[in-house]
Protein backbone atom coordinates (compact mmCIF):
# COMPACT_ATOMS: atom_id res chain seq x y z
CA UNK A 1 0.00 0.00 0.00
CA UNK A 2 3.00 2.08 0.64
CA UNK A 3 3.73 2.61 -3.22
CA UNK A 4 0.17 3.08 -3.62
CA UNK A 5 0.35 6.07 -1.55
CA UNK A 6 3.66 7.17 -3.31
CA UNK A 7 2.70 6.96 -6.77
CA UNK A 8 -0.46 9.02 -6.00
CA UNK A 9 1.43 12.01 -4.15
CA UNK A 10 3.46 12.24 -7.13
CA UNK A 11 0.43 12.80 -9.66
CA UNK A 12 -1.06 15.34 -7.30
CA UNK A 13 2.38 16.92 -6.90
CA UNK A 14 2.58 16.89 -11.36
CA UNK A 15 -1.01 18.01 -11.40
CA UNK A 16 -0.22 21.05 -9.17
CA UNK A 17 2.44 22.15 -11.00
CA UNK A 18 0.86 21.75 -14.72
CA UNK A 19 -2.30 24.43 -13.09
CA UNK A 20 0.69 26.49 -11.43
CA UNK A 21 2.61 26.69 -15.09
CA UNK A 22 -0.65 27.19 -16.91
CA UNK A 23 -2.12 29.61 -15.22
CA UNK A 24 1.17 31.60 -15.45
CA UNK A 25 1.48 31.21 -19.21
CA UNK A 26 -2.49 31.99 -19.79
CA UNK A 27 -3.34 34.42 -17.82
CA UNK A 28 -5.70 37.43 -18.64
CA UNK A 29 -5.25 41.06 -17.33
CA UNK A 30 -7.90 43.09 -16.17
CA UNK A 31 -7.80 47.05 -15.61
CA UNK A 32 -10.19 48.90 -13.43
CA UNK A 33 -10.85 52.54 -15.38
CA UNK A 34 -13.44 54.38 -13.69
CA UNK A 35 -15.42 51.96 -11.82
CA UNK A 36 -15.90 49.82 -15.49
CA UNK A 37 -13.62 46.95 -15.99
CA UNK A 38 -12.20 46.13 -19.68
CA UNK A 39 -10.95 42.26 -20.64
CA UNK A 40 -7.64 42.25 -22.34
CA UNK A 41 -7.23 38.85 -23.96
CA UNK A 42 -3.21 37.52 -25.07
CA UNK A 43 -0.75 36.17 -23.22
CA UNK A 44 0.61 37.43 -20.15
CA UNK A 45 4.34 37.43 -20.39
CA UNK A 46 5.26 39.61 -17.50
CA UNK A 47 5.45 42.59 -15.02
CA UNK A 48 2.85 43.59 -12.59
CA UNK A 49 -0.29 45.14 -12.80
CA UNK A 50 -1.27 48.41 -12.80
CA UNK A 51 -4.21 50.99 -12.42
CA UNK A 52 -4.56 53.77 -14.74
CA UNK A 53 -4.23 56.94 -13.93
CA UNK A 54 -7.36 58.41 -11.87
CA UNK A 55 -8.78 55.22 -11.49
CA UNK A 56 -9.41 54.41 -7.62
CA UNK A 57 -10.93 51.57 -5.84
CA UNK A 58 -12.41 51.80 -2.43
CA UNK A 59 -14.26 49.39 -0.07
CA UNK A 60 -15.77 50.35 3.21
CA UNK A 61 -17.59 48.39 5.87
CA UNK A 62 -18.58 50.05 9.21
CA UNK A 63 -20.58 47.62 11.71
CA UNK A 64 -22.64 50.02 14.77
CA UNK A 65 -23.88 47.83 17.45
CA UNK A 66 -25.72 50.27 20.29
CA UNK A 67 -26.58 48.47 23.70
CA UNK A 68 -29.00 50.77 25.99
CA UNK A 69 -29.47 48.79 28.95
CA UNK A 70 -31.97 50.05 31.70
CA UNK A 71 -32.60 47.53 34.16
CA UNK A 72 -30.89 44.29 35.01
CA UNK A 73 -32.50 41.19 34.87
CA UNK A 74 -34.26 40.59 38.51
CA UNK A 75 -32.36 37.00 39.92
CA UNK A 76 -33.48 38.10 44.03
CA UNK A 77 -36.51 36.70 44.95
CA UNK A 78 -38.34 37.05 48.18
CA UNK A 79 -38.27 33.29 50.01
CA UNK A 80 -41.06 31.17 50.55
CA UNK A 81 -41.92 31.10 54.27
CA UNK A 82 -44.69 28.23 55.27
CA UNK A 83 -45.75 27.70 59.13
CA UNK A 84 -48.29 24.96 60.50
CA UNK A 85 -49.04 27.68 63.24
CA UNK A 86 -52.09 29.21 62.46
CA UNK A 87 -50.86 31.86 64.56
CA UNK A 88 -47.66 33.10 62.72
CA UNK A 89 -47.91 36.09 59.88
CA UNK A 90 -44.94 35.78 57.48
CA UNK A 91 -43.46 37.95 55.46
CA UNK A 92 -41.01 38.18 53.19
CA UNK A 93 -39.20 40.57 50.22
CA UNK A 94 -36.75 40.83 47.94
CA UNK A 95 -34.44 43.72 46.55
CA UNK A 96 -32.65 43.63 43.31
CA UNK A 97 -30.34 46.31 41.39
CA UNK A 98 -27.08 45.96 38.90
CA UNK A 99 -24.42 44.38 41.17
CA UNK A 100 -26.43 43.15 44.32
CA UNK A 101 -29.45 41.65 45.24
CA UNK A 102 -30.55 41.11 48.64
CA UNK A 103 -34.15 39.10 49.82
CA UNK A 104 -35.42 38.06 53.23
CA UNK A 105 -38.04 37.08 55.41
CA UNK A 106 -39.19 36.83 58.96
CA UNK A 107 -42.30 35.35 61.07
CA UNK A 108 -44.60 37.33 63.36
CA UNK A 109 -46.51 35.56 65.74
CA UNK A 110 -50.37 37.19 66.27
CA UNK A 111 -50.60 37.16 71.01
CA UNK A 112 -54.23 37.56 70.81
CA UNK A 113 -54.32 34.64 68.26
CA UNK A 114 -51.55 32.63 70.79
CA UNK A 115 -53.37 33.53 74.15
CA UNK A 116 -56.30 31.81 72.56
CA UNK A 117 -54.78 28.83 71.01
CA UNK A 118 -53.63 28.11 74.63
CA UNK A 119 -56.79 28.50 76.43
CA UNK A 120 -58.37 26.48 73.87
CA UNK A 121 -55.48 23.69 74.79
CA UNK A 122 -55.85 24.20 78.41
CA UNK A 123 -59.66 23.76 78.09
CA UNK A 124 -59.58 20.83 76.18
CA UNK A 125 -57.75 19.01 79.04
CA UNK A 126 -60.37 19.88 81.52
CA UNK A 127 -58.66 22.64 83.11
CA UNK A 128 -61.19 25.32 82.78
CA UNK A 129 -60.01 27.73 85.83
CA UNK A 130 -56.66 27.91 83.73
CA UNK A 131 -57.75 28.59 80.54
CA UNK A 132 -59.97 31.27 81.65
CA UNK A 133 -56.97 32.74 83.56
CA UNK A 134 -55.01 32.52 80.63
CA UNK A 135 -57.91 34.51 78.61
CA UNK A 136 -57.98 37.25 81.82
CA UNK A 137 -54.01 38.09 81.00
CA UNK A 138 -55.25 40.23 78.35
CA UNK A 139 -56.28 43.85 80.08
CA UNK A 140 -59.19 44.21 77.73
CA UNK A 141 -60.77 40.72 78.92
CA UNK A 142 -59.89 41.61 82.18
CA UNK A 143 -61.68 44.48 82.51
CA UNK A 144 -64.93 43.14 80.31
CA UNK A 145 -65.35 40.06 83.21
CA UNK A 146 -64.72 42.70 85.77
CA UNK A 147 -67.87 43.30 88.74
CA UNK A 148 -68.75 46.54 86.81
CA UNK A 149 -68.97 45.00 83.79
CA UNK A 150 -69.75 41.36 83.43
CA UNK A 151 -69.88 40.84 86.91
CA UNK A 152 -67.58 37.35 86.26
CA UNK A 153 -64.67 38.25 87.75
CA UNK A 154 -61.42 36.41 86.55
CA UNK A 155 -59.82 33.87 88.48
CA UNK A 156 -57.33 34.88 91.14
CA UNK A 157 -54.86 32.55 93.30
CA UNK A 158 -57.65 29.79 92.43
CA UNK A 159 -60.74 31.94 93.22
CA UNK A 160 -63.71 32.68 91.76
CA UNK A 161 -66.62 34.99 91.69
CA UNK A 162 -67.04 36.63 95.15
CA UNK A 163 -63.88 35.64 96.34
CA UNK A 164 -62.03 36.55 93.30
CA UNK A 165 -63.11 39.92 93.59
CA UNK A 166 -62.46 40.21 97.64
CA UNK A 167 -58.68 39.31 96.94
CA UNK A 168 -58.43 41.83 93.75
CA UNK A 169 -59.65 44.64 96.23
CA UNK A 170 -57.99 43.97 99.38
CA UNK A 171 -54.46 42.19 97.95
CA UNK A 172 -54.16 43.87 94.74
CA UNK A 173 -55.77 47.27 95.55
CA UNK A 174 -58.60 46.69 92.35
CA UNK A 175 -55.63 46.43 89.63
CA UNK A 176 -55.70 43.94 87.26
CA UNK A 177 -53.02 41.59 89.15
CA UNK A 178 -50.08 40.09 87.21
CA UNK A 179 -47.56 37.11 87.57
CA UNK A 180 -45.14 38.91 88.69
CA UNK A 181 -46.67 41.09 91.29
CA UNK A 182 -48.03 37.91 92.69
CA UNK A 183 -44.65 36.98 93.16
CA UNK A 184 -43.43 39.83 95.13
CA UNK A 185 -46.03 39.83 97.50
CA UNK A 186 -45.51 35.64 97.92
CA UNK A 187 -41.93 36.12 98.56
CA UNK A 188 -42.49 39.07 101.26
CA UNK A 189 -45.09 36.74 102.41
CA UNK A 190 -42.67 33.85 103.28
CA UNK A 191 -40.26 36.60 104.27
CA UNK A 192 -42.31 37.99 106.74
CA UNK A 193 -43.50 34.72 108.29
CA UNK A 194 -39.29 33.54 108.73
CA UNK A 195 -38.65 37.24 110.42
CA UNK A 196 -41.64 35.78 113.00
CA UNK A 197 -40.59 32.38 113.70
CA UNK A 198 -36.78 34.39 114.09
CA UNK A 199 -38.01 36.63 116.99
CA UNK A 200 -40.37 33.73 118.41
CA UNK A 201 -37.22 31.80 118.75
CA UNK A 202 -35.00 34.64 120.82
CA UNK A 203 -37.83 35.95 122.92
CA UNK A 204 -37.49 34.35 125.97
CA UNK A 205 -40.02 31.99 128.00
CA UNK A 206 -41.56 33.68 130.49
CA UNK A 207 -42.74 31.06 133.43
CA UNK A 208 -45.19 32.28 136.18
Amino acid sequence: MKWVKGVAYTFLGILWLIIILGTAAFAVTQTNTSGSNTNISGAYTGGSTTYESGSTSSSTTTNSTTSNIRSAPYTSAAPSLGSMNNCALALSAGVQNFSIGVSAGRHFIDPVCQTINLSKALHGMGMKVAAISVLCGNEEIFHAMSAAFANTPCPIEGKIGAEATKILFEKYNGKMPTYEQYLKLELKKIKDQKNKIKIEKIKPNIVR
